[in-house]
């Protein structure tokens, strides 16, 4: 559902005065005094939510203490779950009549409009079957190419070259780096269904102040051009066990030798949250390093797991967390501290407090197995693959057509026909 000019529904509380609009009859010395918030007044997103959220607590729901966008009622008749995005929403849940009178509700107290059935979202495309919802961005992930103006049919295996590491002196500072800062911005949405190009992205945001000429831009957008159709699928078959793989590159950025954080978490067999993300301080060694992606990868987990008991499905057991690094692991298990461990002991005492409390529980992975590495370094394209297949990444079914073009004009009609079927739906 989508609501009509959301911010004009706010109840403005501090007192603000405007200047009259220019054709409006009233004498210059005179100015309005604000009611109701305004498109471009700084306070008018926090009213909204205010707004609409005392709204939807007045029906029931309470807001999740662990995701305020998300509103929760249960009832004995089922759940139903809001999830609110400025004035964008997404109602679902196993109470049909809830979510119907939900809807009434809303439609009652602001001026909405039904868009039916989830398909298309934000720029995310949601294909949902029997088996389970395939989620991908083709058409977000087109709309950015043609903005960079790719127009021929190179294609890339891999969104980096293989070991590469960029430096601050690497090529010369662009004249204009408008479209190289929004070309990032484009692909840091991406990743929102995109983990394949995850460590890529945050290498090339590092660069954004002050970016400099290369191919790295062009070379993930071929990649993306290669494999527009890829997204991922979330099986209604697979179990709801909670599992997250840590890894870290350490000494990995040239520039200041910090580390590479990445990590990544499954429920089954299905991706739901990864990160690749540089480290705030220096390790001192690889332990120190993967010990620190350890706690970032505890931490999530902790989140994720309370956020699935609020919706339903609690994690009876710990969850298991795999690292390849067995000197983190003992860290986090051994009671002594050493010299050369004393410096991360806040680290170690969060991390063993949960595994003591039967929270996680590390267990010990070969680097082949490590599905994390995808996150904190450049690969080749064997190795890439292979990676690849873990995060259960795929070809989305609805977009064949498009994935079996030949030439670029095959590709750009099946593209163009894809395109009108998503529209059709309507958008958000």
């Amino acid at each position: 559902m989508d609501v009509k000019n959301a911010f004009l529904n706010g109840d403005l509380k501090m007192t603000v005065y405007m200047k009259p609009p220019p054709s409006y009859p009233c004498p210059s010395s005179k100015v309005c005094l604000l009611r109701k918030t305004l498109y471009g007044l700084k306070q008018a997103p926090r009213e909204w939510f205010e707004k609409f959220s005392t709204t939807i607590c007045n029906l029931g729901f309470t807001c999740n203490p662990h995701e305020n966008a998300l509103f929760i009622r249960k009832s004995n008749h089922g759940v139903v779950l809001l999830l609110l995005y400025v004035d964008d929403m997404i109602i679902t849940g196993d109470d049909v009549n809830g979510i119907s009178d939900l809807k009434a509700s809303l439609q009652r107290t602001f001026e909405m409009k039904d868009l039916g059935s989830l398909s298309y979202f934000l720029g995310l495309e949601v294909i949902s079957t029997d088996d389970g919802v395939d989620l991908s961005q083709a058409k977000y992930a087109s709309d950015l190419l043609a903005r960079a103006g790719i127009t021929d049919s190179r294609t890339e295996s891999t969104p980096l070259e293989p070991n590469v590491r960029f430096t601050h002196m690497n090529g010369t500072v662009l004249d204009n780096p408008t479209l190289y800062q929004q070309l990032v911005r484009g692909l840091i949405y991406l990743t929102v269904t995109r983990p394949d190009i995850a460590y890529p992205v945050h290498v090339l945001s590092q660069f954004l102040s002050a970016p400099r000429t290369n191919a790295t831009v062009l070379r993930i957008l071929c990649y993306i051009k290669g494999t527009l159709f890829q997204g991922l699928y979330f099986s209604a078959h697979s179990s709801s066990s909670l599992l997250a793989y840590s890894d870290a590159d350490w000494a990995g950025d040239p520039t200041d030798r910090r580390s590479t954080t990445g990590y990544c978490l499954f429920l089954g067999d299905s991706l739901i949250f990864w990160r690749a993300k540089k480290q705030t301080f220096t390790a001192r060694s690889s332990s120190e390093a993967e010990y620190r992606a350890l706690v970032d990868t505890t931490i999530e987990v902790i989140s994720i797991r309370w956020l699935l008991e609020d919706l339903g499905a609690p994690q009876s057991f710990p969850t298991d967390v795999f690292c390849h690094n067995r000197s983190a692991i003992q860290i986090a298990h051994n009671d002594v501290f050493h010299e050369r461990t004393k410096h991360i002991e806040i680290d170690c005492h969060f991390v063993r407090q949960r595994i003591l409390i039967d929270i996680v529980r590390l267990i010990a992975v070969g680097t082949l197995d490590q599905t994390a590495d995808i996150f904190t370094k450049a690969h080749h394209p064997t190795r890439f693959r292979t990676l690849l297949s873990k995060l259960k990444m795929g070809l989305i079914p609805a977009m064949w057509e498009c994935g079996r073009a030949t030439t670029t004009q095959e590709f750009d009609a099946a593209m163009l026909d894809y395109n009108e079927s998503i529209l059709e739906h309507g958008s958000i």
